[in-house]
């Protein structure tokens, strides 16, 4: 059977297509308003809701994260969802693709969750403790500093500045936090200070 149609009536019938599928995405196919009233509390029912900020780069747009079990309660949270924040004023409920993916970084098995260091000569590393960790840092920090910080110029001129170290800071952050980071670094006397965002 052969049927043919005219142009005008392709492209009538086209236009009735796409106002129809348009309807149906903009809320006012009864169907599909039903059908996502009842899959969403279906999926996110009895999970905690907490509102973050995103790792990855400087724009710090919301999510929100769902989690089974409450940490505050002592019980192990287990994320099952995150999504981006409607209400956050940087990014209104949009994610970008790293943003999207954000449960898959969650739970990477090569994500690193405990402190780790590699002893000299050795080819692996192993887990410390936290207090471990920090004090290792601030006694290296503490030699490096003593060592190599530059109390004045040739002139005689004091400069307080450490410039054989580095630091790295997050972008992700309030704006308090970025000032008192920055506070510290240069209280320090560090000169090299960035974040990632630049990275």
């Amino acid at each position: 059977m052969n049927v043919e149609v005219s142009r005008r009536r392709f492209l009538k019938g086209a236009g009735a297509g796409v106002a129809g599928t348009s309807l149906a995405a903009m809320g006012f196919g009864e169907a599909e308003a039903a059908v996502a009233a009842h899959v969403r509390p279906m999926k996110l029912a009895n999970t905690t809701e907490t509102r973050n900020t995103c790792p990855y780069c400087s724009v710090a747009c919301g999510v929100i994260i769902y989690a089974k079990g409450d940490v505050r309660k002592g019980e192990r949270a287990d994320i099952v969802h995150i999504e981006g924040d409607a209400d956050h004023p940087t990014n209104l409920g949009t994610l970008c693709p790293k943003g999207a993916a954000l449960k898959d970084f969650v739970h990477a098995p090569t994500r690193l969750q405990y402190p780790m260091v590699r002893r000299p000569g050795s080819d692996k590393f192993e887990r410390v403790s936290w207090d471990a960790a920090l004090d290792r840092i601030a006694r290296l920090m503490k030699d490096d500093r003593d060592a190599n910080f530059l109390a004045s110029n040739q002139e005689g001129t004091a400069v307080n500045r450490w410039t054989t170290t580095g630091m790295l800071a997050a972008s992700a952050t309030t704006n308090e936090t970025a000032w008192c980071t920055f506070k510290v670094a240069k209280a320090l006397g560090i000169v090299g200070f960035d974040n990632q965002a630049r990275v």
